[in-house]
């Protein structure tokens, strides 16, 4: 089970997070990022995994799932983004935590590297890297482009299994409404995407997939992972062999079967996220 938390960036937004307690007062923190039209629901299995040995904290990012919409589209930026989630470690009293940041979350965690080192224990970059693949980049665009489809469950599942064609093979029709369900709202009758359609403005511009090769080395030292679906049109397996030469101590895993992004439900993806925290807390 978790808590719900609500908080008001510097900003004054108020802003939603999912606290997974753990085992109990000061425990290791793990703070979870989103992508960039998801929110914090995305990782309640592996919060539900983790929290046997770690606090975990899921937040919904400004403009998704509870968190206030913000009423200047131009601060839906990654750097915007990371000044919130310190905003949330300062209230919570938080030195530090280890980042599980998922396509935008892993942008995130890498900008925050390089504004607060200190602050961050560990990195997992789950299906993305300081450079992205321009041809996912511009399937995101197109379905970010989109006017609102309306429409009941199953006009939602139909598009989903449109914008994701080939990157979960073996979904079926249950995993395709949980999806669903994860990341929309029911008005009525109607499922509407969990999230403020005016973020689609910092993908057109840019500076929602900015290039991060200057910020990556903040990162080293740190234990750290990568993951990347097999599948991916964001992640390319050269920009992934470019950050290992970088980074010689990123350790880096493949997941059959996916493409962008991993969902983390994965064995292979949880067995290398606990054995990366194991040796980071050890």
């Amino acid at each position: 089970m978790y808590l719900q938390r609500y908080y008001r960036s510097d900003d004054g937004l108020r802003l939603f997070a999912r606290d997974y307690p753990g085992p109990g007062p000061g425990a290791p923190c793990v703070l979870c990022l989103p992508g960039l039209t998801r929110n914090s629901r995305d990782f309640d299995r592996l919060a539900l995994a983790l929290s046997a040995r770690y606090r975990v904290i899921c937040p919904d990012q400004r403009g998704r799932g509870h968190s206030q919409r913000d009423p200047d589209p131009a601060r839906y930026r990654p750097d915007r983004y990371a000044a919130d989630m310190f905003t949330l470690l300062d209230l919570l009293g938080l030195a530090e935590c280890s980042v599980v940041g998922t396509s935008l979350g892993g942008l995130m965690a890498i900008i925050m590297a390089a504004l607060q080192p200190a602050r961050l224990r560990a990195v997992v970059l789950n299906d993305v890297g300081p450079e992205l693949d321009p041809r996912g980049v511009a399937r995101i665009q197109a379905y970010m482009g989109e006017p609102a489809e309306a429409g009941g469950l199953e006009q939602a599942v139909a598009r989903l299994q449109r914008i994701n064609d080939g990157n979960f093979p073996d979904f079926g029709p249950a995993d395709w409404l949980d999806m669903v369900m994860a990341t929309h709202v029911m008005e009525g009758l109607v499922a509407v995407p969990d999230y403020d359609p005016a973020i689609a403005q910092g993908v057109n511009s840019g500076s929602a997939a900015p290039t991060l090769w200057p910020l990556f080395d903040a990162i080293r030292g740190k234990p750290a992972l990568v993951l990347r679906g097999d599948r991916s049109d964001i992640l390319s397996a050269a920009t992934v062999a470019a950050m290992c030469a970088r980074l010689p101590e990123l350790q880096a895993v493949e997941i059959a079967g996916r493409g962008h992004a991993p969902t983390l439900d994965e064995p292979a993806a949880q067995e290398a996220i606990q054995a990366l925290l194991a040796r980071a807390y050890a």
